[in-house]
């Protein structure tokens, strides 16, 4: 149960963190479309750009915890192999 909890407060997290990316990318797109001064956007993509980071982070975060924890015991070589996949350093 407790863990069902966690996945929940992070995935609520998650959704409030790419609702303000989508946000800022819509500003973004008008901002564009307005032909606002370059360096404005530029800040507004760098919020994006950081809003997807954390939310990556999170993400990531969580799967460690659960999914890769279980993973590790079960399948070991499969664990790995989805992390080298995430991190794009399988070939």
């Amino acid at each position: 149960m407790r863990a069902h909890h966690h996945i929940s407060l992070e995935r609520q997290k998650t959704s409030k963190t790419i609702k303000q990316a989508q946000g800022t990318l819509a500003k973004v797109m008008a901002m564009i479309e307005e032909d606002r001064y370059c360096p404005e956007i530029i800040q507004q993509v760098d919020s994006v750009i950081g809003l997807l980071k954390t939310t990556k982070r999170t993400l990531l975060a969580g799967h460690l915890d659960t999914c890769v924890a279980h993973q590790m015991i079960e399948n070991k070589k499969k664990a790995i192999e989805e992390l080298l996949k995430i991190y794009n350093l399988s070939h």
